[in-house]
């Protein structure tokens, strides 16, 4: 768990959507990512879930504000205000599951129509590459992610596998794209960069970029 300084503030706070099919696997990459657990009996979203992290870059601290939602069409309702005020998205689909990936579009058009930032930024997740059932290749996803615009990345919330480095590539795509944040906080006149000058606390990119 990170713990602040009594000194260190909050630079802003960003608010992440994950959206897919129900059970591709998008509550089990939440829970994985902000409490390092895993459980085959997590049952499908009833309305929106919400979690909190906080996490560090660049000796500056980020308050992630996490949406999972259900993927069921009854839900629906909800969306307008899920969208709202967003700056990053991850489409979930299930690698094993070829209806997952299939209406990814459908997920696409539904952001395109809701989400109130023109430069949200956007990532591809397949999930569950545990499992040796696999529909989806590698090779469709980073198809779809390239004719989207999308960061893409294969993982897996059983094992815990590549989940840190979606979230985190995330954060790090929104904190570089200009206008997108600096809106939300109150130290809108600080910069930070990431790049060859400054390193950043996270790991070296696994992500494919498109965007």
């Amino acid at each position: 768990m990170n713990i602040l300084d009594e000194h260190e503030k909050i630079l802003t706070t960003l608010k992440i959507l994950i959206i897919g099919e129900s059970f591709v696997g998008k509550s089990s990459l939440l829970i994985r990512y902000t409490d390092d657990t895993f459980s085959d009996d997590v049952s499908a979203t009833i309305g929106v879930d919400f979690k909190t992290k906080k996490i560090k870059i660049d000796n500056n601290w980020i308050n992630l504000a996490i949406w999972d939602t259900a993927g069921s069409e009854r839900f629906r309702a909800l969306t307008p205000n899920f969208y709202r005020g967003a700056h990053g998205v991850i489409f979930v689909y299930d690698v094993t599951v070829r209806n997952s990936f299939d209406r990814l579009n459908s997920w696409f058009d539904e952001l395109n129509a809701f989400a109130d930032r023109p430069n949200i930024v956007k990532m591809l997740v397949g999930n569950k590459i545990d499992k040796e059932n696999r529909e989806i290749s590698r090779k469709e996803g980073m198809a779809w992610a390239r004719s989207h615009n999308t960061l893409f990345i294969e993982a897996s919330a059983k094992t815990k596998e590549e989940v840190e480095c979606a979230f985190e590539e995330l954060v790090e795509k929104i904190i570089q794209t200009p206008g997108l944040w600096e809106s939300n906080s109150s130290n809108s006149d600080r910069t930070i960069t990431i790049g060859n000058s400054t390193k950043s606390n996270f790991s070296s990119y696994c992500c494919s970029y498109f965007s």
